[in-house]
């Protein structure tokens, strides 16, 4: 079983456009969505799971919809924190979350702070998040320990490195997923994203179902993980 599952949860606009309904239905569907696979995960004994739920250039679309998105964000938060509780997830959240509405931050605050000892699983949001975002923010903190005398960058190394970043307290992802049939990454978790496996589904996110992730699971233990070595060095170490 993979330890860590992230997914780029795409094409809740194109759910809707296709079934006549309007962008906001579509995310409304989206986020009940969430809350099967998070189940599902939580099932099959996926330790970490980590979805992308807002991107730096989603503030690029129209007022109306962004308001819409928080307002969703806000309300699954609030509905779900006795979930959490009662099944042990922490809420971890990654990305700049300052620039986030006051409320929705308030609500991420309380449900991380009701959330942080628990243990059983991890349930990660990326909200205002981008890689590239993320790696400048990982400078700019390993720049102000060099100034403080707590690092030296002679001995810089990835694991040093690894710690600036948002993800500090996460394992990489083993495999990562994404819905709607677009093939590429979009800014997410580039870095640690360097041996996972990725799949596809032409499925958009209000269809993806607690059967699509099995189906992905199993399409993942299919894959032989080599990391830079052989198949024949892995072979005989087994």
């Amino acid at each position: 079983m993979p330890v860590h599952v992230a997914i780029i949860m795409d094409g809740n606009g194109r759910w809707a456009q296709r079934h006549g309904k309007s962008r906001i239905e579509g995310h409304r569907k989206g986020v009940e969505n969430v809350r099967r696979i998070v189940k599902a995960s939580r099932n099959l004994g996926i330790q970490h799971i980590t979805l992308y739920a807002f991107s730096v250039e989603n503030w690029r679309r129209p007022k109306s919809e962004i308001s819409a998105l928080m307002g969703l964000l806000n309300l699954y938060l609030k509905k779900e924190l006795e979930e959490l509780l009662q099944n042990g997830v922490r809420l971890n959240v990654i990305g700049r979350i300052g620039d986030l509405p006051k409320n929705v931050q308030k609500t991420l605050f309380d449900t991380t702070e009701k959330t942080k000892t628990n243990t059983q699983q991890i349930l990660t949001l990326a909200l205002n998040y981008g890689a590239r975002t993320e790696i400048v923010d990982a400078v700019r903190t390993y720049t102000s320990l060099v100034e403080a005398g707590s690092a030296d960058p002679a001995k810089l190394d990835w694991e040093t490195f690894s710690d600036c970043l948002y993800t500090d307290n996460l394992p990489d992802p083993d495999l990562i997923i994404r819905t709607s049939g677009e093939h590429r990454l979009s800014n997410f978790l580039l870095l640690q994203a360097a041996y996972a496996e990725i799949y596809f589904t032409p499925l958009c996110w209000p269809e993806f179902l607690p059967e699509h992730l099995v189906e992905a699971i199993q399409d993942f233990h299919g894959r032989e993980r080599r990391y830079g070595q052989t198949g024949e060095q892995l072979k005989e170490s087994k």
